[in-house]
């Protein structure tokens, strides 16, 4: 017997939008992926009760902004919850800004890999760029192509040593990862930071990347 497998989107909305993304329009085209998978979906931005009670889903997304922080015993318990499922090996997908904070618990960087450094980390102006993807990286971009799309893309963030980039991209001179996969604990983590506005989720390179990210995430693939 196939079991469906269910998936929560963890939308910026409420206290966890800001003026710069559009969560909700986002977080239905990432909810578009899971549902052309076969996944059944939840799209939530009650973010910190979610938190607390992750029982039932096989995967995570989380698409929001850090919000204004909570109340010790909130924080106290979106911690625990976080916690409990990662230890029964919950999978987790971080897009975009979500890479990089979730309810500005201090041990999502560590989940993550990656952190927003202040006065360092930044971003080329939004617009039609074209990313390369390190084909024999892993099992998600093995035989995929580089591709284009229009996105912002993060640079100078804090990462974890020894991160394997599956798509980077060029900016003054340098490169950065924008993509990788890593394992924490139990749990199998795809931090993609692409997918800043609906454009990004137009490119058939995205999406695709999207899919067979969440195969492996799953084991579904």
């Amino acid at each position: 017997m196939t079991t469906t497998l269910r998936s929560l989107v963890l939308s910026g909305g409420g206290r966890y939008a800001d003026p710069w993304h559009p969560f909700a329009k986002t977080s239905a085209r990432l909810a578009d992926v899971l549902w052309s998978l076969g996944h059944r979906v939840e799209v939530t931005d009650f973010i910190p009760d979610r938190v607390a009670d992750l029982s039932g889903f096989d995967l995570i997304v989380v698409n929001a902004a850090a919000g204004p922080g909570e109340a010790a015993a909130a924080q106290e318990a979106a911690r625990e919850g976080l916690r409990a499922a990662l230890d029964r090996g919950v999978a987790v997908l971080a897009v975009h800004t979500g890479v990089c904070t979730l309810l500005r618990l201090p041990e999502w960087e560590a989940v993550t890999g990656a952190a927003w450094v202040p006065g360092r980390s930044g971003h080329p102006k939004l617009g039609p760029t074209h990313v390369q993807t390190h084909r024999d990286a892993h099992p998600i971009v093995t035989g995929m192509g580089s591709f284009d799309l229009i996105d912002e893309r993060y640079a100078g963030l804090r990462l974890a040593p020894g991160l394997v980039p599956l798509v980077s991209h060029r900016h003054n001179g340098r490169q950065y990862p924008l993509v990788w996969a890593r394992e924490e604990g139990r749990s199998r983590v795809v931090a993609d930071t692409l997918g800043h506005g609906v454009e990004s989720y137009e490119s058939a390179g995205h999406r695709r990347l999207l899919s067979r990210a969440v195969g492996w995430l799953t084991g579904a693939s």
